[in-house]
């Protein structure tokens, strides 16, 4: 495994550790500012703000836990693609039933000049679950 694939296994775990912490200002530090999300059945979730109200939201009322599998990290240049398959649990904070989600992600990743990697684009096609 070389360099920068190591990179991108880590913002893909700091990620998810940030997340279970609830560490909003982390996470956000792992996208570009014109990042896009693409979920199905939902319009384009579009730049670091709006993924910011978004999530800030969720983490007022939830608690969100997740993990993941990489299958594959092609890298060419100053882009590269990582496909996970997800799993997320969301857990209301007041009690009640979890959510779980699960299912393939596509994200891409953009290298930037002090030699880190950040999502500038992902595409997940997360189900509902057991």
């Amino acid at each position: 495994m070389n360099a920068d694939e190591r990179a991108i296994r880590d913002v893909v775990n700091l990620w998810h550790k940030a997340t279970a912490a609830g560490d909003v200002d982390t996470v956000l530090g792992l996208m570009t500012d014109d990042v896009v999300f693409l979920v199905a059945g939902r319009p384009p979730m579009r730049g670091r703000d709006e993924f910011e109200r978004g999530l800030r939201g969720l983490l007022a009322q939830h608690r969100i836990d997740s993990r993941s599998e990489i299958r594959q990290i092609e890298v060419s240049g100053t882009l590269a693609y990582c496909w996970s398959t997800l799993s997320v649990r969301v857990v209301p904070i007041s009690g009640g039933t979890a959510t779980n989600r699960a299912g393939d992600a596509l994200s891409m990743l953009r290298k930037q000049a002090n030699g880190s990697w950040q999502v500038a684009r992902d595409a997940n096609l997360l189900v509902e679950s057991r």
